[in-house]
């Protein structure tokens, strides 16, 4: 995957397969001690110690659908070679979380992408599931729990043209705040 977000996309999306009920994600950009740090957790129904060692072997999956499994061994192939790190927590009945960082200058950093139109298609996705998202660059930070707007709108649906159009520009300047 060309950008960071596009894999934060994909562990949200196995997170949620994974019946979770709520997932945070969370990224800290520090330019001074040179790291971009991302982890996503949920409270899902977790991994066996046995999975966790496979989940990074790209010729094991849990899907039927399908023989591989790309998306973490990708993750974790591309973090290592930027002087970085990959480790998953997991426990069956606990949940799961996917910790990921990389040198923050290497030159072979993908882009971490378009954080607001990935958090709002994940918001939009699944409206059961309660997203918390916290991004910090250099000490400024962006954060926001769906559990709050949706009790805020009383059961209107983000769906709704009005509520999207208005958190989309949420997001939109929430990331823009960040590095300005």
């Amino acid at each position: 995957m060309r950008e960071i977000a596009l894999h934060i996309l994909d562990i949200v999306q196995n997170s949620i397969a994974a019946q979770a009920s709520t997932v945070s994600v969370d990224i800290h950009e520090d330019t001074a001690g040179d790291v971009l740090r991302v982890s996503i957790t949920d409270n899902g129904k977790g991994m066996s110690a046995e999975t966790v060692a496979k989940v990074t072997d790209p010729f094991f999956t849990t899907r039927t659908t399908r023989k591989v499994g790309l998306g973490l061994p990708m993750l974790k192939q591309v973090a290592l070679a930027c002087d970085g790190g990959f480790e998953i927590d997991s426990e069956p009945g606990r949940g799961t979380k996917v910790s990921v960082s990389y040198r923050r200058s290497h030159i072979d950093r993908p882009p971490l992408g378009d954080m607001a139109s990935t958090m709002l298609t994940i918001l939009l996705g699944n409206e059961d599931v309660d997203y918390i998202y916290n991004h910090s660059s250099d000490g400024r930070v962006f954060s926001f729990e769906s559990r709050e707007m949706k009790e805020l709108l009383e059961g209107v649906s983000f769906q709704t043209l009005e509520v999207y159009d208005w958190l989309k520009g949420f997001l939109y300047e929430g990331e823009r705040a960040l590095y300005s």
